[in-house]
């Protein structure tokens, strides 16, 4: 892995899987507060017409943008975070559902780099323009 001042468009900087279960779900609801039912009861989830139990859009986004702070040493660098919904991470309550997550530089200017997040669960994409401005040393 490099070093953050040294980078070039296309690089790699950061990849992991995280694995979800429905107890991640419940943990993150406690946290967060969030208690829609459609992240914890099948029932409510089919009642709507999802797919099944959904984790938090805001659980995905956290844990996507948090595959690069390793890399950056310190959080505090991050300047700017986005994200699109595209599609709903769907945990099974068996099987539970893996976000994978790849970070590489997209763009780099005299101060800061933009880092491109390909987030993807069932080997679909889960967020799109998931974009980080991160500040350089």
């Amino acid at each position: 892995m490099s070093a953050v001042g040294d980078v070039q468009v296309g690089q790699t900087v950061a990849e992991r899987t995280v694995h979800l279960t429905r107890e991640s779900l419940v943990r993150y609801a406690g946290a967060s507060g969030d208690f829609n039912p459609i992240h914890y009861r099948d029932d409510v989830a089919a009642s709507v017409g999802l797919p099944g139990v959904l984790a938090h859009g805001m659980l995905t986004m956290g844990l996507a943008v948090e595959t690069i702070v390793a890399w950056l040493g310190d959080a505090g660098r991050i300047l700017e975070y986005g994200v699109r919904f595209t599609r709903p991470v769907v945990v099974d309550p068996e099987t539970g559902a893996d976000l994978v997550i790849v970070a590489k530089v997209g763009a780099i200017d005299d101060e800061s780099a933009r880092i491109d997040l390909t987030v993807t669960s069932a080997e679909a994409t889960v967020l799109g323009k998931a974009q980080v401005r991160v500040r350089l040393p």
